[in-house]
């Protein structure tokens, strides 16, 4: 999808039925404005349900102060306008309140943009302006002072978060991966102390080539390759809304008969994923005119050291994530599924599936489905597309299970002869 095509209007309802839907903020708040070319501002209204805003609840603001619209626009749109004026390299602002961010805001914390290498490469660096009656002019003043700083991302005491940003998908990037961030840490504390990459890092991880591919022109599509690239868009639309993975992070690929494979691109909205943006490598050489994930060579590696997966999953869910990035140890010795679907996962050090493809795609095997990345992603193997989603699923709800139990009292595991069982009832010896 052309995002930068749609009419503001459109990208603010899109946006901002995303942000309700995924419970990041209530009926009544939030704003979200776009600074046109024309220096127009687009600006959701104020007071009317966030849950079911149409292109026609839009307001816009022109230079001279006069508007346009059905509604009255955001009390907040003083704090968008002044932003503008500060700032004239950003042309779209998010604001909104979702839980994990309200506590961070009421606790006067920031959220740990290092525990993942590509959290401070979309926030940059975050700020925390002081506290004032919403739309007034000096909660304006508060957050004005952090934008003319240089901030782009901004936390508000006692309240929530402010992005901006070049257009909207950007800002709402910003927004969702600081989201992402609180969610972790809050999870990650339960089980353990989160650990921070070093910038050294991080830079690793930014500056981590795409993949040297020869380009092929496709000449016919088999009713194969066209069935899995639905199926792939219709379980990558459906991870996103379980929230495992965010906006442009998160790799599918699932291999078709021929030896080829199809994998997710790099860089674009997983939310609204067509058909034609999966990418298909054929005899190590990528789709002409197209960007497959950076892990491309690792998947690629995957298929050629193992017949019996068909698909691998690259993803980041918070609860699994907690484990990982605080070192702590997950066992799937859980419930009967869990062991099952997950058996014995491996733990690499941070950016192996990067620096020792050819190792950690050895490291799969039908016990080890599974591994985790310290303070990275997750890896999950499968004889199918679906079975690998499976098993992810399973991961994640797994972890979020551990999360759970460890507030009500102590985990008791399935015992070593119980898992003797199960692996003889399910033939898993």
């Amino acid at each position: 999808m052309r995002f930068d095509l749609l009419h503001p209007a459109d990208q603010i309802v899109m946006l901002m039925d995303r942000i309700y839907s995924y419970g990041m903020t209530t009926t009544s708040g939030g704003n979200l404005s776009i600074l046109d070319s024309n220096g127009d501002i687009w600006i959701s209204p104020s007071g009317i349900d966030k849950g079911s805003l149409t292109r026609q609840d839009i307001v816009v603001v022109h230079p001279d102060g006069s508007m346009e619209g059905i509604h009255k626009p955001s009390v907040e749109l003083p704090i968008h306008r002044n932003i503008y004026k500060l700032r004239p390299d950003l042309r779209a602002v998010v604001h909104a309140h979702p839980p994990a961010l309200v506590a961070f805001s009421l606790v006067r914390k920031i959220p740990n943009t290092h525990m993942i290498a590509n959290a401070k490469l979309v926030c940059g660096n975050v700020a925390m302006a002081k506290y004032d009656v919403p739309g007034s002019e000096q909660l304006g003043a508060n957050i004005a002072e952090k934008f003319a700083e240089g901030y782009n991302t901004v936390m508000m005491e006692n309240h929530g978060v402010i992005c901006g940003a070049k257009d909207l998908f950007r800002a709402f990037m910003a927004f969702e991966t600081l989201d992402f961030c609180g969610r972790l840490e809050i999870k990650a504390n339960k089980v353990g102390t989160p650990r921070s990459l070093t910038d050294e890092q991080i830079n690793m991880d930014s500056t981590k080539a795409h993949p040297p591919l020869d380009a092929y022109i496709p000449h016919s599509v088999s009713s194969e390759e066209c069935a899995g690239r639905r199926d792939m868009c219709t379980l990558i639309h459906r991870a996103y809304d379980q929230r495992l993975f965010n906006s442009t992070q998160g790799t599918f690929s699932m291999r078709l008969s021929d030896g080829s494979f199809l994998i997710t691109p790099y860089m674009v909205d997983r939310k609204y994923l067509e058909p034609n943006d999966i990418v298909r490598i054929k005899n190590g050489m990528c789709e002409a005119n197209k960007r497959p994930s950076r892990s491309a060579l690792l998947h690629q590696k995957v298929y050629e050291l193992h017949p019996e997966i068909n698909s691998l999953i690259i993803a980041h869910p918070p609860a699994i994530m907690a484990f990982a990035v605080t070192g702590a140890e997950f066992d799937s010795r859980l419930i009967p599924e869990s062991y099952i679907m997950l058996r014995d996962i491996k733990r690499l050090p941070f950016a192996a599936s990067t620096l020792d493809i050819e190792g950690t795609a050895k490291g799969f095997s039908a016990k080890t489905p599974v591994q985790i990345v310290d303070n990275q992603c997750v890896l999950v193997a499968g004889s199918s597309l679906l079975n690998a989603f499976d098993r992810l699923e399973v991961l994640e709800y797994s972890a979020a299970s551990i999360l759970s139990a460890r507030d009500i009292g102590p985990v008791s595991m399935i015992t070593p002869e119980e898992v003797d069982a199960i692996e003889v009832a399910f033939n898993l010896k």
